[in-house]
This record gives structure tokens, sequence and C-alpha cells, in this order.
């Protein structure tokens, strides 16, 4: 039917418009409402919608297909407004404690997407029954978020925690161990003064301008760096196929794409954020960042030279070996992961502190903007090849 030729496509746009609009939300209420708020407000919606899908999956809808339909994307649409809101608030919080904690959180999303990518492959050696399939995935998620409510519950409870956040309300400017004061140098200090200057109170909107102008090359690298990773994964880099399907073995029939594209990507990615905790190089000023981040436009000639099919317009395959596609996704993950990370922990960094989760939640926004925009994009360039 047509619901199910469009069904994809529907998700994507119930997905990203409302994760869009939101940030735009979240970033008016930086002020108004506390971030504790928006993040266990955000956990409790998600928990109640994912409860009602797991009812839904022991549900015969097929009588009612289309209004069906029409409650899985009101479900995704709250989710991801949900979801976003619970995201941007949580990076934000994190500016207020030191950089490794901020590229922590980060690298702990890359682990989640590895998780999944494993209990796919799982699922899909072992799962008999795609209901029963279906119902294991939506419990677990069901469960995950009791647990991140219960250890958000317990976070101000941590002297550690309590620390810093006593610090980021009572003397924004001088939490111990910031990154910033290494990041800013004394030509800068007028202009922070001048940022806080421009409302920064309780109730205030954060001054926007003010901190799309300052983090405008670091937001253009989170924007770029996803941009071109959406671009590529999944749209790409599932449809290409092993050279030797034809043998009819379970690798090149059955594996090959779970292990080769979506597990190998989101371990590559997973891998790349950790190595922020090590390594922070190109710095926050440095024009190697940026280059780098351009530098990964090459990725989408090489992927849509390898084994991608089926092919209508370019018919000739490059890099015909299977080597070649497990090679680029590598290095796809590992600077989606590494770049990606780098830019978005210095874009809160770089601003006062008490600007710095405005400054976060603006970098999500980037992040989103990438995606969304990536998505549309990955459509055209499939029709091209």
């Amino acid at each position: 039917s047509s619901l199910q030729d469009f069904f994809e496509s529907y998700i994507s746009i119930a997905s990203t418009v409302p994760s869009v609009l939101c940030l735009i939300g979240n970033f008016l209420l930086v002020n108004k409402v506390p971030a504790g708020v928006r993040i266990l407000s955000s956990l409790f919606v998600m928990l109640t919608v994912f409860l009602v899908i797991t009812v839904l999956v022991k549900v015969d809808a097929s009588t009612w297909t289309t209004r069906f339909f029409a409650i899985t994307i009101v479900c995704v649409v709250v989710v991801s407004s949900a979801s976003t809101i619970f995201t941007s608030s949580i990076f934000g919080l994190t500016s207020c404690f030191p950089m490794k904690n901020s590229q922590a959180l980060i690298s702990g999303q890359a682990m989640g997407g590895t998780v999944s990518a494993i209990a796919s492959v799982i699922d899909l050696a072992a799962a008999a029954d795609v209901t029963d399939s279906a119902l294991a995935y939506f419990l677990t998620a069901d469960i995950f978020i009791v647990i991140c409510i219960m250890v958000y519950l317990l976070l101000p409870k941590l002297e550690y925690s309590r620390y810093y956040m006593r610090s980021h309300k009572e003397s924004p400017y001088l939490a111990a161990e910031s990154p910033s004061s290494s990041l800013e140098d004394g030509s800068q200090s007028s202009l922070n003064n001048s940022l806080l200057a421009k409302g920064t109170s309780t109730g205030d909107v954060p001054p926007l301008r003010a901190i799309l102008r300052k983090t405008a090359v670091l937001g253009f690298c989170v924007f770029y760096v996803f941009f071109i990773s959406i671009i590529v994964f999944p749209s790409l880099s599932s449809n290409i196929e092993s050279v030797n399907k034809s043998s009819g073995s379970l690798w090149t029939n059955k594996y090959f794409v779970p292990l080769t594209s979506f597990l190998l990507y989101n371990f590559a990615d997973w891998c790349g954020r950790q190595i922020t905790a090590w390594i922070q190089t190109p710095g926050p000023k440095s024009k190697l960042l940026p280059a780098l981040v351009l530098l990964r436009t090459v990725l989408l000639p090489l992927f849509i030279l390898s084994n991608y099919q089926p092919r209508t317009r370019i018919k000739t395959v490059v890099f015909n070996r299977d080597v070649y596609p497990v090679a680029f996704t590598v290095l796809l993950g590992l600077s989606n992961g590494y770049l990606g990370t780098l830019a978005i922990i210095y874009g809160p960094k770089i601003m006062p502190r008490e600007l710095a989760e405005a400054a976060g939640v603006v970098m999500t926004f980037y992040l989103m903007l990438g995606l969304a925009l990536g998505s549309a994009c990955s459509v055209l360039v499939v029709h091209l090849i």
C-alpha cells in the first residue's frame, strides 16, 4: 500500500520536524524552566508512549491499518519531541561539569547505538516471530527509560554532582576545572561580559544572536559532520551488497549488511567518540578542524562507487571488493564520532559559563539541522545513482 511505500519518509518527517521545533522551544525555556523539570518530564512522556506502543504490539491492527498508522505517527512525534528536549537539556546540564563529562555523555549515546546494532544481529539469527521480536525491543526500551529516571534522580545525591551543580548556580564564572579558561584569551573577556549583560538572569531568553556568532565555526562543523553521515548512513551504506552475493552463503546474503553497515558503523562511531577522552586535537580555534570536516565530503563518491544496488544511472562499480565498503564504513564512523564530538563539546566551553547551557542547546540544534537536511538530501542522492 501507499502507507508501506512511503512509511520511512513519513517517519523521517514526523521525527525531524518536531525535533527542530522543540529545540527552539527548549532554548526559550533555558532560563525559565529548570533543567531537572525538563529532563524528568520528557523521560516520563517517553516512558508513557513506549508503554502504549508495547501494548499495541500484541493488538491485531489488520482491520484498522490507517488508524494504527496515525497512532504510530503521533507516537513518533511525541517521542521525538520529548527525546529532543531530554537530549538537549541533559547536554546543557553537563556544561557545568568538566569537559570529560560532556565527552562521556556523547560516547554513551554511541554505545547505545552499538548495543542496538548487536541486538539486531542477535535477533536476526535467533528470532522466529516478528511480534515477539518487537515486544522484546519495546520492553527493553521501557526498562532502560525507568533505569534512566532512577539514575537521574540519584544524580543530585552524589557529592561530585552537587559540587559542580552548586558551583554553576552560585558562581558560574569560577567552577573548578573549567576548560573554558584555557580556551579563551584575554581579548575575549570583554566580549564574554557583554554577552552576559545581554540577558542571562533567571527568566530572560539567552542572547541567541551572540551565541550563534561566537559558535558559528564549531556549529558549522557539527552541522556538516552529521549532514554527510546521514546522507551515507544508512541510505547508501545499507544498500551496498556483497560482490559475492550470488554464492548464496549466509554471510553474503543475510549478515553482510547488518554487520558491515549497521554494527560496524555504530562501533566505529563509538570508538571515535571515546578517543576524544584522551586526545582533543585540533583545538576549538584551529582551522584544521573545519578542514577535516569538509574533507569528509570525499566519502560520498567512495560509497556511491562501491557495490550499491540497484543502480540505474551510474553503472560503474569502481570498488568491487567487499573490503572497500568495510574500510569506508570504519572511516565514516570514526570521523563522525571523533570530529563531531570535539565540535559539540567545544561549543559550550568557549562561552561564558552562564551561557553554557544555552550554547549546548544551540549545538544540539546544529546537529538536528544537519540530520534533517542530510535526510532530505539522501533521497536525492539515492535517485541519482
